[in-house]
């Protein structure tokens, strides 16, 4: 256990560190008055506009617990959408402290509050991440081919940096093989020992789990969930451009612009921190806003988003078990 926490410590310092480290990257060349400047933008914002954002993205994450939902029906366990809403949001609330810790915590919340296995539940979530890694690399081609005049060189230099990972990508590679070919050799050795008759049915039950895609009654439903979701996210950037004029002329293609770069931003840091406003700054200035400006922007986002998932969090973790609780002392509120 204490290795562990050491490791999941170590993770989250260096990620929070990288985000340290990019905020200073970010503000390193602004003056004082420049700096003061970006405050003043984010904290003049016109709420107006802020919180119909904050709506949008909290029907997203709803959305999603109904589309979770379908990938847990074929498990042939009956769930409540209340349980699955508030065990999403905790998950996004935990991530923020160490990262995919959320994943596991929701998948958890599940198992405990719903009476169904954890291992089906990863299983179902990393499903979930799949379609959704395919989304992404949707709407990055999208985004790519609707303005390659003005995203082509930005783009080009992310690619670049990935495949100047190249190296470490076959080193991961000749690893993995190595990796399997030990479990090979341990599987022929222990195949009878019961400890390893556990592990073995554990990913058994992740598999169960993620081929239950193929299992949805209504698949058609499941990709409408999925194309609201990815449009919800861009929706609430739309909306939030209104908030601050420096950058309300702008429209949905930028806003597309700033989802597809803000979403790899948001996987390079602990929780996006200093990569988010980075991204977002060097994003807006492909549409001629200035540094300062874009990454006040960026910060208002962050912020946004940040923040409601911080009010959210704790209370779902609570709703899930007061009501919960609730159930079983017979409550006619549960």
């Amino acid at each position: 256990m204490i290795p562990k926490k050491a490791k999941q410590t170590a993770q989250f310092l260096l990620f929070f560190g990288l985000g340290v480290f990019l905020l200073w990257l970010t503000t390193r060349s602004l003056t004082s008055k420049e700096i003061n400047k970006v405050s003043d933008l984010v904290l003049h914002a016109n709420l107006i506009y802020v919180f119909p954002s904050i709506g949008v993205l909290i029907l997203s994450h709803y959305i999603r617990a109904l589309r979770w939902k379908m990938l847990m029906d074929p498990l042939g366990i009956p769930t409540k959408i209340k349980n699955v809403f508030l065990s999403v949001l905790v998950g996004y609330f935990f991530n923020l402290v160490f990262p995919r810790l959320g994943e596991v915590m929701k998948c958890s919340l599940m198992g405990k509050y719903e009476k169904m296995p954890v291992d089906k539940l990863i299983g179902t979530m990393v499903a979930e991440r799949m379609v959704d890694l395919v989304c992404l690399v949707f709407v990055i081609v999208l985004t790519i081919f609707i303005q390659i005049e003005k995203v082509g060189t930005y783009a080009k230099e992310l690619l670049d940096n990935l495949l100047g990972k190249a190296n470490n990508a076959l080193i991961f590679t000749l690893l993995l093989g190595l990796f399997f070919l030990i479990l090979t050799v341990l599987y022929n050795r222990f195949k009878n020992s019961a400890w390893f008759i556990k592990i073995k049915h554990f990913f058994i039950g992740i598999k169960q789990g993620l081929f239950t895609i193929g299992s949805i009654k209504n698949k058609g439903l499941f990709f409408l969930h999925t194309f609201l979701i990815w449009f919800l996210y861009l929706l609430s950037i739309r909306i939030g451009l209104y908030s601050m004029s420096e950058v309300d002329h702008l429209s949905w293609v930028p806003s597309l612009t700033i989802l597809t770069f803000g979403s790899f931003a948001m996987i390079a840091t602990q929780g996006g921190i200093g990569a988010y406003q980075l991204a977002i700054q060097k994003t807006l200035t492909l549409y001629g806003v200035n540094e300062v400006s874009g990454l006040a922007f960026g910060w208002l986002l962050w912020s946004v988003q940040t923040v409601m998932i911080l009010v959210v969090g704790p209370i779902a973790l609570f709703l899930l078990f007061y009501t919960n609780q609730k159930k079983k002392s017979g409550s006619l509120f549960s």
